[in-house]
């Protein structure tokens, strides 16, 4: 089994901030008390306000599949399905 690293940044909408950090404290919350889920981190950028990190690792490839599914019909995705992600997915 090999760890799996996601890193990157989402760009969200001026009209979205809001709503998108409303929801992130409980996407945090949540995703932390997945099964696998080793690091999860998101957060605002410092120097430009529509930018947010990402990093997070997941024990191994059914983790993360797991998160992702969680993700994909949760709040979270439902009110990030505008934004634009940039990520790398790597495995260790």
């Amino acid at each position: 089994m090999s760890k799996v690293i996601l890193s990157g940044y989402i760009l969200v909408e001026e009209s979205e901030l809001t709503i998108i950090k409303d929801a992130l404290l409980t996407h945090i919350e949540l995703t932390k008390n997945e099964p696998g889920c080793i690091v999860f981190e998101v957060s605002q950028d410092s120097d430009h306000s529509h930018r947010f990190n990402v990093y997070e690792e997941f024990i191994d490839d059914t983790s993360f599949k797991a998160h992702q599914s969680r993700v994909a019909n949760s709040k979270w995705g439902e009110v990030t399905v505008n934004v634009e992600r940039h990520y790398q997915i790597s495995h260790h």
